[in-house]
């Protein structure tokens, strides 16, 4: 652990070269945060055999209808490059927590179909990752949405939704 706060550090460097020092200043801490966060989150769920980004995509799956999407439309919503799925759906195919199975309207298209393992695996991470407080602990209700409010205009501005 550092004696000083080394964005801080980072920021007092930057000021002496160049402007927007808030700017890098807040991008920076975001960055790092979401470092530091998706690290712990990925060790909770590393002894259920999972990412978070694998779990990410195995909740999309829970999430839809029918249990299944097309590998594009999951790259889509979890907004990630197709590679990424692909990857991502193959290591939950090889753990038995995903299916592929050709699309019934669309031959050139694959769907991802969760089994009932993974929606198992699913309900056992969640309640792994809720027992973490999702890595977010330091934060009481108050903080958790006002950082919710504070980061949606940002995600609006990218075009998030």
């Amino acid at each position: 652990m550092l004696p000083f706060d080394p964005i801080d550090e980072a920021a007092a460097q930057w000021a002496k070269r160049w402007d927007g020092v808030p700017q890098m200043h807040a991008v920076t801490s975001v960055m790092r945060v979401q470092q530091l966060v998706l690290g712990r989150l990925d060790t909770v769920l590393r002894p259920l055999g999972l990412t978070f980004a694998r779990y990410e995509a195995l909740v999309l799956l829970t999430f839809s209808r029918r249990g299944s999407l097309p590998l594009g439309k999951m790259g889509e919503r979890l907004q990630v490059h197709p590679t990424s799925v692909t990857s991502i759906v193959d290591r939950l195919e090889a753990a038995g927590l995903v299916l592929r199975r050709p699309h019934p309207d669309d031959g050139r298209a694959v769907l991802a179909e969760i089994t009932p393992e993974g929606r198992a695996l699913v309900e056992q991470a969640t309640a792994a990752l809720v027992e973490a407080e999702f890595g977010l602990g330091a934060l009481d209700e108050a903080g958790l949405r006002a950082l919710s409010e504070l980061l949606r205009p940002v995600r609006k501005a990218a075009g998030d939704y």
